[in-house]
């Protein structure tokens, strides 16, 4: 039972409705399929209404079983899927609303594989199977067994990756995500096109620096202080961007992320940070795309509150009914509509608010949140 219920019980009571606590979780959880396909709805929207996407995941129970609560959002809407694992094909499970897995052999899959450095013989094997065609999870999975049957975990993992990335890529059921916005985690590596990585996150990274020396403690402090004042500038760039400008700040990251200070843990991690540069200066070629991960942060944080106090839900049917309801309270506020009175408009079959998907569009080309995506005018 959720532990919500029983103060809902205790005040039907009071009022003097009594009610089993089995039939209330029923009314809370079962019969929804109006909800959830407001949920599909605003969240094709929302996929829809910017080329860039935040993501991020947490840890969330299901019958007491550990699964995963992903979380994608823009300004415009926030979206919860509860999945049992938080890998790369999983990832691309939320992209596509959990629509059925697709694998599709072509030249973007075999791009993506290599870098694996797969035998050219099972290269050659690869090529003997469908290509240019969508297949199914269970069709694709058995060619592979049936004829790559010598495949090692690692090199069956490489190839499910690379087909379900290239059918994602070339599907058109759901919007195609341009660019994710996230922190450095493998399973969001390589699925979209472009890839904006949170400054906040690799900051923190020196912070888990702990110096012993009180020369590498001053040099620790004096690079961080350099880190966030070129941060800084990047901050004010997304305001005033120009091609002069951009130019000047790639200059200046190749020369703070070349600084040398013979603090060697120090010198390891600037050194990883100037590897990701053109993750983190993304945002040089389009200024619209935040710094950093915060908006799916803090939505993960509404699912952590929510699972501290009701632990959480025991079925699939309650987990189906979280995600939904998170979604649709997440979105509201951020369209500036109340989730209370959009409920009651549902529940009660007045049906005078308008769509929240609605909503997300037409504020959606209010704001041109993807406006320097957009293809530049031929010149004269």
């Amino acid at each position: 039972m959720n532990t919500s219920e029983p103060k809902i019980r205790e005040f039907l009571e009071h009022v003097g409705i009594r009610i089993s606590a089995g039939q209330l979780s029923n009314l809370l959880i079962q019969k929804q399929a109006v909800f959830h396909q407001e949920k599909e709805a605003l969240y094709a929207a929302g996929l829809g209404a910017s080329p860039y996407q935040h993501i991020d995941d947490t840890a969330t129970r299901v019958d007491g079983v550990n699964q995963h609560c992903h979380v994608v959002c823009n300004p415009l809407y926030t979206a919860y899927f509860t999945l049992e694992k938080k890998d790369r094909l999983a990832v691309l499970d939320v992209l596509r609303n959990e629509a059925p897995r697709i694998y599709r052999l072509n030249a973007q899959a075999y791009a993506w594989l290599e870098p694996f450095g797969l035998p050219a013989s099972l290269v050659a094997q690869l090529h003997a199977l469908p290509q240019e065609q969508d297949l199914g999870e269970t069709e694709f999975e058995r060619c592979l067994t049936e004829q790559l049957p010598q495949l090692g975990p690692q090199q069956r993992k490489h190839i499910l990756e690379a087909a379900a990335v290239a059918a994602y890529r070339l599907q058109t059921a759901w919007p195609v995500v341009d660019t994710l916005v996230c922190d450095d985690a493998g399973q969001f590596k390589g699925l979209t096109e472009h890839l904006g990585l949170c400054w906040i996150h690799d900051g923190r990274h020196y912070k888990k620096l702990e110096p012993t020396v009180a020369l590498h403690r001053q040099q620790l402090d004096t690079f961080l202080g350099q880190y966030w004042a070129f941060y800084d500038q990047l901050v004010d760039y997304r305001t005033h961007p120009s091609g002069e400008r951009a130019a000047q700040l790639s200059q200046a990251f190749d020369t703070l992320f070349s600084t040398v200070t013979k603090y060697a843990a120090l010198d390891e991690r600037i050194a990883k940070t100037k590897a990701k540069k053109a993750q983190l200066l993304l945002v040089l070629e389009h200024p619209e795309l935040p710094l950093h991960n915060n908006p799916a942060e803090l939505g993960a944080r509404q699912r952590v509150r929510k699972r501290d106090v009701n632990y959480g839900p025991r079925t699939s049917t309650g987990k189906k009914a979280w995600d939904t309801f998170m979604t649709i309270g997440a979105t509201a506020k951020k369209l500036g509509v109340s989730f209370y009175q959009y409920i009651y408009d549902r529940v009660s079959g007045t049906l005078q608010m308008p769509n929240l998907a609605d909503l997300i569009t037409q504020q959606a080309e209010q704001r041109q949140l993807g406006a320097s995506w957009q293809p530049r005018a031929a010149s004269p």
